[in-house]
């Protein structure tokens, strides 16, 4: 258990934590938010004991074992998947004893490099680099070859790989697209230790989260639940503030007008549908949201045409090498079109050729001579001038459209309202985070009134309170939409109709953004299948080289076989221990005089117990369900092959 006892901390002359106290049970999903600065990550460096406490004390087990992603991104020569089996230090530090048999003590080593699976290492580090996005090829590529989001992803493997008991994830979702998310979403589901995770995607939060810990006024408290539950309490408890509850109640007549707009046009297909349940939870969201720093609009177009484009039967792609073809698409003002999409199909490029930032191999493309756009692309940020402020952004964006006829006080009312107040307006940009420098892109690519807005991971740093603000302000706006992101609120929000791109084809999904992660898991399984079965063209079987293959192979599966059978065996001991601990429970908690006022403490110590014995009992059947599919498949695959 993690014990946080009346805790304060000061950075500067900030006092981030005033008295705080309170409790991590162990297997806890824990969320963190709370406003930007007000201490997230000084807990975080808290509990890895880099930040000294002013007063009070944090506990921690002393033979938990602690994972994070580290900051300092890989920039050596070493592989990737080197990289990422650092994570895991006693295996690093095993794995040279074991290779010399000659160690007084390599007996010891040898049992405990099985006990930890050692031989598998690598190829769930493999599976870990898969799951974040790289390919196979990449695997053994020197760290330093990779651009810094997806360094930052190896971070994330790298933390993976520990066997830790406390696993702290501060924005793990930062440089992930949606499929990346989806997989790391899965795998965190089924991690069994005790998770603390900083992350502004609701969906992720929702899906992961046990608990709350929120962040106000120098406290942090506890609330069960994810993070819709927490927004709901929080929503009951600003209701009680009258000042903050009129606030409130504009929040949501904005959202019911914007429904009922909806409700008027919407036909009843499945995407439809999906937006308007969305609409009606962000109905719930909003008052949560009330005390936000960030209000914006997007200012409308002076010209709306339509169409807006369109393309007929257009490839497109790069150095002659077609990604997406036969591409049918219009847009036309008001439209809202979200991309989905695996990893590499070509949503970013299919966005670029909208913008036209690439030419069409074949095909056509007409676009009107008003058309307006908006490009929000994964690197905007490194389009702002370091030196320059924001007012001076915006001043110089002013004179390029309007002849600079838009006063100080105009600018910086426009500046306030993304959040650049005071000396925040006139600050040079470098050292601003990642966050606010999206805000001030996001912000100058609206000032210019597109007709056409594309958004290609305008998530990317930003925290809840934006991603709420930019929901709002992109339904309000009047041109049109096309958004990639790996945010699935965002999506379900303001997303009439989804184009799934993949295999080399850009077409309409008809399921809803909740309907996707089924058909990428589909996806990934024919991907599987058809890898394993080689390439679509027949080989023939009776070469030398192919018995031989076919050998190595069998070889690999037999070799696979054992340990997954020690694995069977240990899930079926686990089961029948935890069996026989819930019985026991079941037990005392049938006795009638447990249940009178004297007996309440044992009541809830015995129910806690029940609770946890039954988690460890669902993951010890869904692993003994894992490996016996698996041993299932390499026996039924060794058979096929004799």
């Amino acid at each position: 258990m993690i014990q946080f006892e009346n805790l304060s901390i000061r950075r500067g002359e900030s006092l981030l934590f005033d008295n705080m106290s309170c409790q991590i049970h162990p297997g806890q999903k824990v969320g963190l938010t709370g406003a930007n600065g007000c201490g997230k990550s000084s807990l975080f460096a808290v509990l890895r004991n880099e930040l000294v406490i002013d007063k009070g004390d944090v506990k921690i087990p002393r033979d938990w074992v602690m994972a994070h992603v580290a900051q300092e991104a890989p920039a050596n020569e070493r592989p990737a998947i080197e990289h990422v089996l650092d994570g895991d230090q006693e295996w690093r530090e095993l794995d040279a004893k074991v290779q010399d048999p000659d160690h007084p003590r390599f007996l010891n080593f040898q049992a405990r490099y099985e006990e930890i699976d050692g031989y598998s290492a690598r190829a769930r580090a493999a599976q870990l680099l898969d799951g974040l996005g790289f390919k196979p090829e990449d695997i053994d590529k020197p760290a330093k070859t990779f651009s810094g989001g997806w360094r930052v992803r190896l971070n994330v493997a790298k933390a993976l790989m520990c066997r830790s008991d406390l696993l702290l994830l501060d924005e793990p979702t930062n440089h992930l697209d949606l499929d990346a998310v989806l997989w790391l979403e899965r795998w965190l589901k089924q991690y069994r230790g005790t998770l603390i995770l900083i992350a502004h995607d609701r969906d992720f939060l929702d899906e992961l989260t046990t608990h709350t810990l929120h962040i106000e006024n120098q406290r942090a408290s506890l609330f069960k639940g994810n993070y819709s539950a927490f927004e709901r309490i929080r929503t009951e408890q600003l209701a009680n503030q009258q000042s903050q509850y009129e606030k409130q109640q504009r929040e949501v007549l904005h959202m019911q007008d914007f429904v009922r707009r909806f409700r008027a046009k919407a036909s009843k297909a499945t995407q439809a549908q999906s937006r308007l349940k969305a609409l009606e939870k962000m109905q719930q969201i909003a008052p949560a949201h009330v005390d936000s720093p960030f209000g914006f609009s997007i200012p409308d177009p002076e010209k709306n045409p339509s169409p807006l484009l369109s393309l007929h039967k257009a490839s497109v792609g790069y150095a002659d090498t077609p990604i997406v073809n036969g591409i049918e698409f219009a847009m036309a003002p008001g439209d809202r079109v979200g991309l989905i999409g695996p990893n590499g199909a070509g949503k970013s490029t299919l966005i670029k050729l909208l913008a036209g930032e690439l030419k069409l191999l074949s095909g056509n493309y007409h676009a009107s001579k008003e058309i307006n756009i908006g490009y929000f692309a994964q690197h905007q940020i490194e389009q702002l001038q370091m030196a320059h402020s924001p007012m001076e952004h915006l001043a110089l964006l002013d004179k390029e459209c309007n002849n600079g006829q838009a006063t100080d006080n105009q600018l910086r009312r426009y500046l306030g309202s993304f959040g650049f107040t005071g000396s925040k307006a006139t600050s040079k940009v470098a050292p601003f985070s990642g966050g606010e420098k999206s805000r001030l892109a996001l912000a100058l690519i609206c000032y210019q009134r597109p007709n056409l807005l594309l958004l290609d991971e305008p998530t990317n740093h930003l925290d809840l309170e934006m991603r709420q603000a930019l929901a709002v302000a992109l339904q309000d706006f009047s041109g049109a939409v096309v958004l990639v992101s790996h945010d699935r609120h965002l999506l379900k929000v303001n997303s009439d109709k989804l184009i799934l791109v993949a295999n080399g084809r850009a077409t309409e999904f008809q399921g809803s953004v909740d309907d996707y992660p089924k058909w990428l898991a589909e996806h990934n399984r024919g991907d599987r299948g058809q890898s394993a079965q080689g390439d679509e063209k027949p080989r023939p079987t009776n070469t030398a080289a192919a018995k031989k293959e076919q050998k190595r192979l069998d070889a690999e599966r037999r070799k696979e076989l054992q340990p997954l059978s020690n694995k069977i065996k240990r899930a079926e001991r686990v089961i029948e221990k935890l069996t026989e601990q819930k019985e026991a429970i079941e037990a005392q908690l049938a006795d009638t005089e447990l249940y009178n006022d004297d007996n309440k403490d044992k009541l809830k110590a015995l129910l806690t117990d029940q609770a946890y014995v039954q988690k460890e009992l669902d993951q010890a059947e869904t692993d003994w369900m894992t490996f016996s599919e698996k041993h299932e498949l390499l026996s039924l695959q060794l058979r096929e092959s004799a």
